[in-house]
């Protein structure tokens, strides 16, 4: 009796995926618990794991778009005549891999004497033993094409409904971000020691967001219909980079938590993001997204609105700058910061007073260690 492997239900609006990756391969054994394929969709990726243990018989190839509830495999039990599948070929023995190899070396020994007559010849049989290498490495034809991912199509879609339905705007500043370096170099030994993870600058600016929100409670809103949604609690997306697209999981009730709370569960996202494991849930119900492009070296942007949310704080690279402060002028570690909002509900005042905010929290960070 073989036991069927089914593609399945990973979130309510979701009807299909790929199989991005067979972790399992055709006729492998597998046991409980194995891991078999990765599903991707347009919101998350999904690792589906062996219910039974037996062998493998894959029915769907890998980059294929399936069905929810689609049959993608089999796994048959495994018995005395079908364990033999299992079983690799065995290996050559030494001597006739040494004859092989002396066999390659002969040849090209051979090439490279009848091509001593001049210098040309020489050096093309030195390039060839490293030519197959390098032809390998380089693709046919001009282009390459594939399709997009689901979660890379569902990100164009995001950002075009984004650009196309709200009005947005950016309004910039700068923060001086001395404060916060020092303080983070001051207490970096002793938090980690107590709290296991390190002080980062994203805990400092979700919690500067929080205030933010709090101070001006109008960028804290989002339009639906004709109707203006204000929220009263700050769940703050944070956008992570991933090798298949941006993801941006979401902290919540961020205002109870203090910054060592912040660094785990960043800590934790970071994580899932980079072992494909951030499901469905982790990434609903944000009212403010971060996205720091910093970490890329970015100096500037303007971020585009997370819908259905109407405002993003875009961090930047960090870079010394001089500046005047008491009249004189100093070389200080400076920030751009940008604000995108949709200026349909939120008023020009609102963005500005809310991004001041933001630069006065970050430059005065004491208090948040403490909160």
């Amino acid at each position: 009796m073989s036991y069927q492997i089914k593609v399945p239900a990973v979130g309510e609006s979701i009807t299909s995926g790929v199989i991005s990756a067979w972790h399992k391969k055709n006729n492998d054994q597998v046991a409980v618990g194995d891991l078999l394929f990765t599903l991707e969709t347009d919101k998350v990726s999904t690792e589906i794991t062996a219910t039974e243990a037996g062998i493998l018989k894959t029915l769907v190839e890998e980059g294929a778009e399936v069905k929810i509830g689609a049959v993608v495999a089999e796994i048959t039990p495994a018995t005395a005549e079908t364990s033999s599948v299992k079983g690799v070929a065995p290996a050559p023995e030494a001597s006739e891999k040494e004859k092989v190899v002396e066999e390659k070396s002969k040849k090209k020994e051979e090439v490279a004497l009848q091509q001593t007559s001049t210098s040309a010849p020489v050096v093309s049989s030195i390039i060839e033993p490293v030519s197959p290498a390098v032809s390998a490495s380089i693709p046919e034809g001009r282009v390459a094409r594939k399709k997009l991912t689901p979660l890379r199509r569902k990100i164009a879609a995001q950002l075009v409904s984004a650009q196309q339905t709200a009005a947005i705007l950016t309004t910039f500043n700068e923060c001086d971000m001395s404060a916060v370096m020092k303080l983070r170099k001051d207490v970096q030994e002793k938090f980690q020691a107590k709290y296991g993870v390190k002080l980062g600058f994203m805990s400092f600016f979700i919690k500067a967001a929080v205030e933010a929100l709090q101070a001006v409670p109008g960028v804290n809103v989002q339009l639906e219909g004709e109707e203006l949604i204000q929220n009263h609690y700050y769940d703050i997306g944070v956008a992570v980079g991933t090798e298949k697209g941006l993801v941006v999981p979401v902290v919540r009730d961020a205002e109870k938590q203090s910054l060592a709370e912040l660094e785990e569960q960043l800590l934790g996202y970071a994580k899932k993001a980079r072992e494909g494991k951030i499901g469905l849930a982790d990434l609903q119900g944000g009212v403010f997204t971060i996205s720091n492009g910093g970490v890329y070296g970015s100096l500037l942007s303007t971020p585009i609105l997370n819908p259905p949310q109407s405002a993003i704080l875009g961090m930047h690279k960090i870079q010394e700058r001089p500046v005047v402060i008491d009249g004189k002028i100093e070389i200080r570690p400076m920030m751009y910061l940008a604000l995108s909002y949709d200026h349909r509900v939120i008023d020009g005042q609102q963005a500005v007073t809310f991004l001041i905010k933001i630069k006065e929290t970050i430059e005065n960070p004491m208090r948040l260690l403490m909160a």
